[in-house]
């Protein structure tokens, strides 16, 4: 590392002890892939996989669409993760239609982004995110990757297998697995 003006500090890395690093005044430190360090708190941007991984063991997402107009639209979902691709259905949970604004949205424009977090009001350096960017599709019921898909929901959340979800299916490709931290990695929700 380059000798600059600043201080050496020791600071922690989440399950792998630590590192002195030379902190210019007021600035930041790359000390290890996907991790970077500011003058008094750590944050850590987890690997694509470690985020993938704390996103799939959160129990509710929230999905953004836009229609072509581009006027925003959030819901939470229920969702599964299969690799880099997130799906969640229409369920039996009331509705009006199952003709749903997302679905329309993605039809006419397929970026989306899904957002999983953990918030604690009494202690901060426990909050994280997790955003899942991507491409959206929407599979009708009867196709064998939508039926795959059902059974992984079913598989994951108890009130489907009383009622399983009749679709169609949202199936959102992730190209870019984003994340933060305030205090390092943490153990992902209990499941």
């Amino acid at each position: 590392m380059p000798r600059s003006a600043g201080r050496v500090r020791t600071l922690p890395i989440a399950g792998s002890g630590s590192v002195a690093v030379r902190l210019p005044s007021g600035g930041n430190a790359v000390i290890a892939a996907g991790t970077v360090c500011q003058d008094r708190r750590m944050h850590v941007r987890q690997t694509a996989a470690t985020a993938r991984d704390r996103f799939a063991a959160a129990r509710v997402a929230r999905l953004a669409t836009a229609d072509a107009g581009g006027r925003p639209h959030l819901v939470p979902v229920t969702f599964a993760v299969a690799g880099d691709t997130v799906y969640s259905a229409v369920d039996a949970k009331p509705k009006t239609t199952t003709a749903l604004r997302r679905l329309a949205n993605v039809a006419a424009n397929p970026r989306v982004a899904l957002l999983v977090d953990h918030y604690d009001d009494g202690d901060w350096s426990r909050l994280w995110w997790v955003r899942a960017d991507g491409a959206g599709r929407v599979l009708d019921a009867g196709e064998p990757e939508a039926r795959r898909a059902i059974d992984l929901l079913v598989g994951r959340y108890p009130a489907y297998r009383e009622t399983r979800p009749a679709g169609p299916v949202l199936a959102v490709d992730v190209d870019r697995w984003s994340s933060w931290s305030a205090a390092g990695a943490h153990e992902p929700p209990e499941a």
